[in-house]
Parts: C-alpha cells; sequence; structure tokens
C-alpha cells in the first residue's frame, strides 16, 4: 500500500537520475526500499545509492546526496536523512499515514486481500497422514499448516485445490491388517501372533471388537488380512476425517494411492524411466539412475521383494498432479521426508516435467510438554498424543494459533502450561483480547451517544501522538504482511504481524484513552474511535483469514 506508493516515487526517482545522466541504468531493479529494523532510521530506507556506487565507480553517500535532492521534491516526503555508507533514510508526513484510515474502513472485509495470485491454480496438498491411527499432533501441525497456507493463497487471488494423498497400499497397511487381525483374535481368545512392529494401540482393540460385532467369528480361520485392513482403514479414516472436521480443515479431493497401482501407473512411469535409460537391474532391486540429476548416488524403487519404495508410488503420483495442469504444486510434508523429496523432483525432472513448479514445505515436528516436562510419542507403541485430545484441552483457535506461530522448519514446543492460561503470556490470548478490547471499547461509545456511522468525517489530523502513527504504520503494512506470508508460504509471518499489532495496540491503549471526556476532547475521540474502527476490522480479517475467530468478548 504506502510502500507499493514509495517504491514508484523511488523508481521515477532512478530514471530521472538516468535521464539527467547522473548514473546509467544498470542498477536498475537491483536496489531495495525496506522498513528499518531499529527506531529513529525513518519509515523505510533505501540503499540505492551503494547499489549505484558499485556500478559507476563512485562515492556512495555522493551519489546519496543527489538521491536526496529528488526524493526532496516529493509531497509525501517530510524528512531525508543520508546514513553510514550511504543508505538512504525516508520520513513521511504524518498525513500519508492519517490517509490509510479511508481505503481500510471503504474495502472492510476485503482490506489486506489482493488479486496478487491472478487466479493461479495451486494445488497444496497436505495431511496425507496413513490411515494407521489417529492423527498425531505432528500431523495436526501439517494439517494447519498446509490450510493456512491454502487460506493465505486464496486471500492473495490464487485458485487453490486442496488434496489428500491417501496412502492406502503397501507395508504398512499389510502391518495395520496383521495387527488387527492379532487383536480380532485375542478377543476371542483364540491363539494369535502379533507382528513384532504392529500398532498397539486402544484403536486397534477398538477397530477388532468392531469386526466382532459385525462378522463374529466368521474371520477367524482367515489368514487373508485384506478384511481386516480394510475395516480398521474404515474406521481410522472416519475418525481422521472428524479430527479435521473439528480443525475446519476441508479437502478437494482424495487421491487413493491403491489407484496408482490399479490404473497402471506405477508400470507406465517405470517403463518411460526405463526407455530413458534410467532404470537398471542390480541386486535383484530395480535402480533409478538420480546420478544423472546431480545425486551422489542412484535410488532403488523397486525392492529384491518386488514392492516399491516410497519413492516410486510419489513419482507416480506426481506426474498425476502435473497431467492435472496446475500452475504451482505445493506439498507440505513432515521432516521425515527430507530424504526423498529430491528423489521425487529428480523423477518429475526426467518424466519431462518442470521441478521448479513444485515447492515443498517441510516441518519439524511437535514436541508437547506438560507441566515441564516433555510427553514421548509413538504412533505404533500408542504412546502419542492426539489432535482430539488437544482440541479438548486447548480448543481449534489455540491449536490453530500455536501451529502457524514458528516457521516450518522450526522446532515447535507446544506448552500446554501456556496454551491454557489467560494472561498476555499467551499469544493467542493477547491477539484475540485485542480485538475483544476493541469491542468493548464501541460498545461502550455507543451506549455514551457517540456516533460511528461516518467515522472519517473526524479530523484525523488529530492522530499525532507516536503510537497513533505507530498503529497507522502497522495496519498500513498489512496487506504487503498478508501478500508476503502467501508468496512465501509462511503463515507465521502473518502470526507475527497479528502479534505486533497486538503489541502496538495494547501499549497505546494503556497510555491513552479512545473515550476520555473529561480530558479529550470531542474531535480527538472521533479520531481516536475512526483509528479503532480500523484496527477492529484489521484484526478481524487478519484472524479470519488464517481460520481463527475473532471474539467479541473475553
Amino acid at each position: 500500500m504506502i510502500q507499493e506508493r514509495l517504491e514508484k516515487i523511488v523508481e521515477a526517482c532512478f530514471a530521472q537520475g538516468v535521464e539527467s545522466g547522473s548514473w546509467s541504468d544498470k542498477a536498475a531493479g537491483k536496489y531495495s526500499i525496506e522498513v528499518p529494523k531499529r527506531d529513529g532510521q525513518g519509515d523505510f530506507s533505501t540503499n540505492m545509492a551503494m547499489v549505484m556506487a558499485g556500478m559507476e565507480k563512485k562515492n556512495p553517500r555522493e551519489i546519496a546526496s543527489q538521491v536526496v535532492e529528488l526524493l526532496g521534491q516529493e509531497d509525501i516526503i517530510e524528512k531525508l536523512e543520508i546514513a553510514g555508507p550511504g543508505f538512504v533514510n525516508i520520513f513521511l508526513k504524518p498525513q500519508v499515514w492519517q490517509d490509510v484510515l479511508q481505503p481500510v474502513l471503504d474495502a472492510g472485509a476485503d482490506f489486506g486481500k489482493s488479486s496478487v495470485g491472478k487466479g493461479r491454480k495451486v494445488m497444496v496438498e497436505f495431511v496425507s497422514a496413513n490411515p494407521t491411527g489417529p492423527l498425531s499432533i505432528g500431523h495436526g501441525r501439517q494439517a494447519i499448516l498446509g490450510d493456512s497456507i491454502a487460506k493465505l493463497l486464496e486471500a492473495t487471488g490464487h485458485s487453490v485445490y486442496r488434496e489428500y494423498y491417501f496412502n492406502d497400499a503397501g507395508r504398512q497397511m499389510r502391518v495395520l491388517g496383521q495387527s488387527t487381525r492379532a487383536r480380532y483374535l485375542e478377543l476371542l481368545n483364540k491363539e494369535f501372533e502379533f507382528p513384532e512392529d504392529g500398532y498397539q494401540g486402544q484403536y486397534i482393540m477398538d477397530i477388532a471388537q468392531t469386526l466382532i460385532d459385525e462378522k463374529g467369528e466368521s474371520l477367524v480361520e482367515n489368514d487373508d488380512v485384506l478384511p481386516f485392513t480394510e475395516k480398521a482403514v474404515e474406521l481410522i479414516f472416519k475418525d481422521i476425517s472428524s479430527t479435521l472436521e473439528s480443525m475446519g480443515i476441508h479437502f478437494d479431493n482424495y487421491f487413493n494411492e491403491h489407484t496408482l497401482y490399479d490404473d497402471g501407473h506405477i508400470d507406465s512411469v517405470v517403463k518411460e524411466l526405463r526407455d530413458k535409460g534410467l532404470v537398471y537391474e542390480k541386486d535383484g532391486a530395480t535402480w533409478f539412475k538420480t546420478t544423472e540429476f546431480g545425486h551422489e548416488q542412484d535410488r532403488v524403487i523397486i525392492k529384491q521383494t518386488g514392492e516399491p519404495t516410497y519413492r516410486l508410488p510419489d513419482i507416480a503420483y506426481h506426474r498425476q498432479k502435473f497431467r492435472r495442469d496446475f500452475d504451482w504444486l505445493v506439498d507440505v510434508f513432515g521432516s521425515d521426508h527430507i530424504a526423498t523429496v529430491p528423489d521425487v523432483l529428480a523423477g518429475v525432472e526426467a518424466l519431462g516435467y518442470d521441478p521448479g513448479k513444485v515447492t515443498v514445505v517441510l516441518h519439524q515436528f511437535v514436541t508437547l510438554t506438560r507441566n515441564g516436562k516433555q510427553v514421548k510419542m509413538s504412533t505404533r507403541k500408542a504412546t502419542f498424543v492426539t489432535v482430539d485430545e488437544l482440541l479438548e484441552i486447548v480448543g481449534p483457535d489455540v491449536l490453530r494459533f500455536y501451529f502457524m506461530m514458528r516457521k516450518a522448519d522450526s522446532q515447535l514446543e507446544f506448552d500446554l502450561d501456556l496454551a491454557t492460561s489467560q494472561e498476555k503470556e499467551n499469544p493467542v490470548y493477547y491477539v484475540q483480547y485485542g480485538h475483544a478490547r476493541i469491542c468493548s471499547i464501541l460498545k461502550r461509545a455507543k451506549e455514551m451517544g457517540l456516533s460511528l456511522d461516518d467515522p472519517l468525517s473526524a479530523d484525523l489530523s488529530l492522530l499525532v501522538e507516536p503510537e497513533e502513527l505507530q498503529l497507522l504504520k502497522r495496519i498500513a503494512s498489512f496487506p504487503e504482511a498478508i501478500e508476503a506470508a502467501a508468496l512465501d508460504l509462511a503463515p507465521h509471518r502473518a502470526i507475527f504481524f497479528l502479534m505486533e499489532l497486538a503489541g502496538d495496540w495494547h501499549s497505546y491503549y494503556n497510555k491513552h484513552k479512545v473515550i476520555d471526556p473529561e480530558n479529550v476532547s470531542q474531535e480527538v475521540t472521533d479520531a481516536r474511535l475512526c483509528l479503532v474502527l480500523a484496527m477492529q476490522q484489521v484484526f478481524k480479517n487478519g484472524l479470519e483469514i488464517l481460520g481463527l475467530t475473532a471474539p467479541e468478548r473475553m
């Protein structure tokens, strides 16, 4: 918004210097305009002079002086400073920030949204958990990351398609069926042998009991694990779907892995790679020549047993994605996929597709703490904490907020004690209370008969307190924050914005009363109410874009 406007002004300044012969056009597109990290360094800063100095073989501060002379002619600029080796710090007039409120209130629920995506077709694949047990909190983080990425992309004009890759084939499914069959026999007091690496959770017992209720003892002599696998997958996925529904997460499609086998896609990929001379046999296994794509060693895609490794169906699945004509493929995976991702992208390239259209977001898993102690988790041993358990304790808003609060590739520690507290140290409470506090102020204003029908009729030039200008600057940066979070697939950036907005707002509230008839004039009160209305809209928009609620009271 404001930054985009300033960028155009700086570009015009650069072009003017080129036209006058002050410098060449070598630096075009190579300099930047950023918000300084420290107070007192201006509203924005540009390194234009330093970039040009290296190319023009001139002193950067001399060029900076020329830049200052050109920029000083602009009406929106209050002051310019040359700092350090040649940075130009830019201070804008207060009116520039005061004028921010009208577009916020005019746009309403659309403020912060944009069309930067231009309808670009994006598939976001996420969760894709094997249906071998309830969703663990690791998969819960992935679910919320994927969903929030999809929401941010939608808010920036992308056409988003959510897909869940349903892993219903391979060894884990056999182990699931064997585990269920063993518990089925155990509950019937029959002789059984539990698989060494089987799934041990109570949920397996529950599935086995359901089979007994439905089939009685009719499966006792059945050595085929398929009926046990099918029932387990049915019930577990029903549970997973219910959990996702509780988090407000929906998918456009569930892609079944078994169709890759049934429809011949696995064999087709192997044949195509073999025809290209990229597949060979060695030690009874089938290998893919990933060394042809810069990797240190080739990879097995079919084991000696004849069973494909994960890489092969993943390559076939991505070929199917490309065949559906998406412009951008976003994969949200756990960090345990880090070794296979390069091989799958090599497979994509080998099949003639552009791996540059695939962006993989790898997330670290979650450490859960209770009373300062870590809770250990293992799906097979059933010592894990499920998403349903966390939802019951903290609710969907807290869960979503915490799972978005850190960069995807950062370890996330979920502190249950902090997450359930009603103190400012709890970031979810701190942000949502910021919105609720505004609602309380606006309610009081109505009770006092203060008009909110035409807030922009207020004299906004009265918003001159440093804290007010800081809030205006924060509000103005909201569209850029959402756009950056979307294009970088980084929901934590939007969360950070909301936390910073809440910090600015609570600090302002503690220092300045919005409604204070004894000490503040009606004109100032009207201006502050306009500011508060705009902040309410930004809080609400930011929370809702991320799938969070904006409570009116807490």
